[in-house]
Parts: structure tokens; C-alpha cells; sequence
């Protein structure tokens, strides 16, 4: 496992990496990216190999991989984190932070502009509202599935997500969710699992120290529900909410839903029926889907909606990337050779499918198939993923026109 410090050392040789790298250069590309990049967080991480390690050479191939066992190792967005940390080895922290906001803005300002719509003129009618819900879970449905193979292997791990399923759909609730990955993650523990070789160099970012960032993201975990409850403030019980969805989620992308359906709908933030149309909107557009709560912090009732709810939202979920990021690099040689931490992280994978598989069940699937006729069209959608191999956006598109038309109403 070549390190992240001996991949900076080997790509200043070329043209592109002869010269320290700027915060400028690095949201221009990153931007790019974000304007184009569909296709989920697999497809990102792909865009990201063609235009840094490939195009651009900031980065060698075997650090690249390198960063994407870390972050699929820790919670979080994976693309996003593997984005910010090719701004932080490029940049430094302004890195990190105009990659961030490079390949986020496209998603944001389309996904808030999609909430400033549905607010101001009420375009969506509600056969158009159906027809993005049965987008969703075809969407999300395929996600579990396309999952599953690679999140529960075996049969053990097959048993754990099945449990956690089980046990989701008979209590649910957020407390649970962790309670969950937290038991599937002892269960592993007891299951074999391999140990990449540690390598002397590791990953590293460059002068940064890792033990300052995870001290602050453990704290923010257990403080901020302290102090949201004795300020009563709505804004703060939002941050709070958003922090520990971005803190707990565990393999990104699409097992965020549970963790935020928990966040703003079972809290009365946010309807039922706007989280599941916002979250068919947020697979027709490009760049990260951890974007949607830009989505839903604009749309939240009280106090807390509007533009600062969306800023608040999306800067809540993603910080705790940043600090895990920036604190994890420098122990990854280590923590990837350790068999008990694979084995740990196995376990808390599987888990992580039961999730999803519950969420799949409810809120998605009880809350878009309502007759025959809804549960064809997201028959129809599922099959034009996987079988015809559409793009999402694509489909998404064609839900809510084929929702006006059957339901005009």
C-alpha cells in the first residue's frame, strides 16, 4: 500500500503537479465534477480516478485507492470524503474546503431551487408528487439490492442485516438505528475477516494532526443533543439533527434516508410527503445525494427553513466528514492492518443493509405505492435501472410526467 506522502513526492514530477497546488485551481475541478458527475457515489469515485489520478496526476493510483478504503472504512459520504481529502493533499485545508464546495454547489442550488418552487408557486401537483415518491423507491430499491452482495457476503452477515431489518420495522426509531450498528458491529467482531498489510508510510495528511479533529467531532456527537436541549432553540436541535446524520451513516448515498427520515419527519420538520419528493428530485441531479438536506433544511417548518435552514442543514451533515477526515488520515496505515477493526466494520456493514432494507418498507415504499397502479409504475422503474440500464435522473423525469399524467388530480 504505496502512502499518501510518497504519492505527493512521485506526482511532483509532472507537468501538472510541478508547481504547490491552489484553492482556485481545485474548485474549478471540482466543479466541473460537479456539474457532470451522475450516477451516485460508485460513479463519482470513477470520475474522481479519470480526472486526478489519470487526467490530472495529483494523485498516484495505489494512494488513491488507499483513500477510498478509508473513507468506505469511516461514516459518511464516501465520494465527498474522498473528494475533500484530494483538496486537502492538493491544497491544505482551502483546499478541502473549495472541493467541497466545488462539487457540491451544482446539487445545492438545484435542489434548494426545486424547494424555493414547490414553496412560491406550488407547481408540483399531486399526481407529479407521486410519480417522484414511486421514483424514489425504485431508486432506492435497487440501491439495497445492488448492495447487498458486497455489504452481507455470507451467510452470518446475510443473518445480521436480516435481524436488523427485523428489529427496525418492529421499533423503530434514530436511537435504535445506532443501537443497531453499534450490536451488528460486536457480531462481527466474532466473524473472520482479512487485514490489509500495514505499510510504514500510510496515509498522511500533510502537517495536520489527527487527534485535535477527532476530539472535536466526539464532542460535537455528545454535546450538541446536551446543549439543543437546554437552549431550546430550533435552529440548534437542527444542527444537532444534521450532525448526527452525517456522524452515523454508514456507507453514504442512499442509507442517509433512514437516519434523516428519523431527523426531520418523525420530528414534524418536515412532511412526509415533501421528504419523498425531495428525495426523487435528488436523483435527477448531478453531484453528491448528501446535498438533499440542503433540500430539507429549506423546506422545514418553524423558525428554521428558508436559505439559513438550507446553509445550516448542509454545513451540519458534511462537518463531520471534514473532521473525520482530516483526524483519521494520519492512523489509517494502522487501523487497515487491524483484522478486529475490519472484522468490527464487516459486521456494522451488514447492519447497515438492514437499515436500508427497513427503510426500504417504510417510510418509501408505504408512503409512494398507494394501488395497482402505482405499484406497476414503480415496477416499470425499477425495471427501466436495472434491465434497461437508465440513468436515475432519467428516470426520475419520467415518473413525474408519467405521475401528471395518470393521476391529473
Amino acid at each position: 500500500m504505496a502512502g499518501i506522502r510518497e504519492a505527493i513526492v512521485t506526482t511532483m514530477t509532472s507537468d501538472d503537479s510541478a508547481r504547490p497546488g491552489t484553492p482556485g485551481e481545485v474548485f474549478l475541478a471540482f466543479l466541473g465534477l460537479g456539474l457532470t458527475s451522475f450516477g451516485g457515489p460508485t460513479a463519482h469515485l470513477g470520475y474522481f480516478r479519470a480526472a486526478f489520478v489519470a487526467k490530472r496526476n495529483w494523485i498516484g493510483d495505489s494512494a488513491y485507492s488507499d483513500l477510498v478504503a478509508l473513507c468506505q472504512f469511516l461514516p459518511g459520504p464516501a465520494s465527498s470524503q474522498v473528494g475533500i481529502a484530494i483538496g486537502l493533499m492538493r491544497a491544505g485545508i482551502f483546499g478541502a474546503v473549495a472541493a467541497f464546495i466545488g462539487f457540491t454547489l451544482p446539487s445545492v442550488a438545484l435542489l434548494v431551487g426545486f424547494a424555493w418552487g414547490l414553496d412560491t408557486t406550488g407547481w408540483l401537483t399531486p399526481g407529479m408528487l407521486s410519480g417522484l415518491k414511486i421514483a424514489a423507491l425504485a431508486v432506492v430499491a435497487q440501491a439495497v439490492i445492488g448492495m447487498a452482495p458486497a455489504l452481507a457476503p455470507d451467510r452470518p452477515r446475510q443473518a445480521i442485516a436480516l435481524c436488523a431489518a427485523i428489529g427496525l420495522l418492529v421499533f423503530p426509531g434514530a436511537v435504535q438505528q445506532v443501537a443497531v450498528i453499534a450490536a451488528s458491529a460486536a457480531i462481527g467482531l466474532a466473524l473472520p475477516a482479512s487485514a490489509r498489510p500495514p505499510d510504514a508510510n500510510g496515509i498522511a495528511a500533510p502537517k495536520l494532526p489527527g487527534l485535535p479533529f477527532l476530539a472535536a467531532f466526539l464532542m460535537l456527537l455528545i454535546g450538541l443533543p446536551v446543549l439543543a436541549g437546554f437552549a431550546g432553540d430550533p435552529r440548534l436541535d437542527l444542527v444537532d439533527s444534521f450532525y448526527r446524520a452525517g456522524s452515523l451513516v454508514f456507507g453514504g448515498g442512499h442509507v442517509v434516508l433512514p437516519l434523516l427520515d428519523e431527523a426531520v419527519v418523525a420530528t414534524g420538520l418536515v412532511g412526509a410527503d415533501a421528504f419523498l419528493a425531495g428525495y426523487g428530485a435528488a436523483q435527477a441531479v448531478p453531484g453528491p445525494l448528501f446535498s438533499f438536506a440542503a433540500y430539507l433544511g429549506y423546506v422545514a417548518d418553524g423558525r428554521v427553513g428558508g436559505v439559513s435552514g438550507a446553509a445550516l442543514a448542509l454545513c451540519a451533515i458534511y462537518l463531520p466528514s471534514f473532521l473525520l477526515v482530516f483526524g483519521v488520515l494520519p492512523f489509517w496505515s494502522r487501523l487497515s492492518g487491524n483484522r478486529q477493526a475490519r472484522a468490527a466494520l464487516n459486521g456494522a456493514n451488514a447492519g447497515v443493509l438492514g437499515i436500508l432494507a427497513a427503510a426500504l418498507y417504510t417510510p418509501v415504499f408505504t408512503g409512494a405505492v398507494a394501488g395497482p397502479l402505482h405499484a406497476a409504475l414503480a415496477a416499470s422503474a425499477y425495471a427501466a435501472l436495472t434491465l434497461g440500464r437508465l440513468p436515475p435522473w432519467l428516470v426520475v423525469i419520467a415518473c413525474g410526467l408519467a405521475g401528471l399524467v395518470l393521476w391529473p388530480n
